[in-house]
């Protein structure tokens, strides 16, 4: 499975999602411009000792992300999403797609793929689900349907 954050800003975010994609044999991308430096503390402490064990990579923007994993399906997470996230079958190797902790997506982006835009149940008295637990959520659910391949369970 493949993860990736549009312009994350808050390090402890990015770093939790940094663990969660490191034992879940998942590969995380970073989506420029990130609101912190890749060495920053908070970011390192967050994702403890995994960072060594962890496949990611730094795209300087979305058209990059695309060029690489242009074969695989997209999802976007949005409150907007058409689709609650658990009724998507995700394929192997999906694409699972978040913004920014204070934006989220551009719109941009949730009109190119509309179709595959997915959302969390949530009160409607809030605005959103933490990043890193919207991450963790939706990607555990894509590795469920397809029996935590490679995962102890």
């Amino acid at each position: 499975m493949h993860v990736v954050l549009v312009e994350p800003e808050i390090p402890p975010n990015t770093g939790n999602v940094s663990r969660t994609c490191a034992i879940s044999n998942s590969t995380l991308h970073l989506v420029e411009p990130l609101g912190f430096s890749i060495s920053d503390r908070d970011l390192k402490r967050a994702g403890l000792d995994y960072w060594d064990q962890l496949s990611y990579y730094v795209h300087k923007d979305f058209n990059s992300v695309e060029n690489m994993l242009g074969d695989k399906p997209f999802y976007l997470a949005t409150t907007k999403g058409k689709h609650y996230y658990h009724e998507i079958s995700y394929p192997k190797d999906s694409v699972l797609v978040f913004g920014k902790e204070t934006a989220g997506l551009s719109d941009e982006l949730l009109e190119k793929y509309q179709s595959n835009t997915i959302k969390i149940p949530m009160s409607p008295e809030f605005r959103s689900l933490n990043l890193s637990n919207s991450v963790a959520i939706t990607l555990f659910e894509a590795l469920r349907q397809q029996n935590f391949p490679g995962l102890l369970t």
